[in-house]
């Protein structure tokens, strides 16, 4: 088995179909969303293919290392919409393919109107052993 995740993001991907945001959505809406959400994790963990997943929020604030003691916090630099992560989910199945397919249908859960929304997902495994370096 390998863990995938399953990105929900802006960054790139062409326009979903139901591209109305969220916050423009009406209470119903966003309830039949996020019961689609819960039912569909609900399904894979059922199949043990389920590890973890989380909605975000799109605050967030960068912090780094800036020596000892003493991180710096911003506010900024300001990541554009199409820069914001708007969740994910970690699956752990047999085969890319498989992974794909959970993502497709992850793709049609209901937005606007109660339509699909047939947004792009990124699927990305996650590292099973560092590179190797060769000279």
């Amino acid at each position: 088995m390998t863990k995938y995740l399953l990105l929900k993001h802006y960054r790139g991907a062409p326009e979903p179909v139901n591209a109305v945001p969220m916050d423009q959505w009406t209470p119903e809406e966003v309830e039949d969303h996020l019961q689609f959400m819960a039912d569909f994790a609900a399904r894979l963990e059922s199949t043990g293919e389920y590890v973890d997943g989380q909605a975000l929020s799109p605050e967030g604030t960068f912090v780094r290392y800036d020596g000892e003691g003493r991180p710096p916090v911003t506010d900024g630099p300001f990541a554009e919409t199409k820069d914001l992560i708007a969740g994910w989910m970690v699956i752990d199945v047999d085969t890319y393919e498989r992974a794909l397919a959970l993502a497709g249908e992850l793709s049609a859960a209901p937005g606007a109107g109660g339509k699909p929304i047939h947004e792009w997902l990124e699927v990305r495994p996650f590292l099973s052993a560092p590179p190797t370096v060769t000279e």
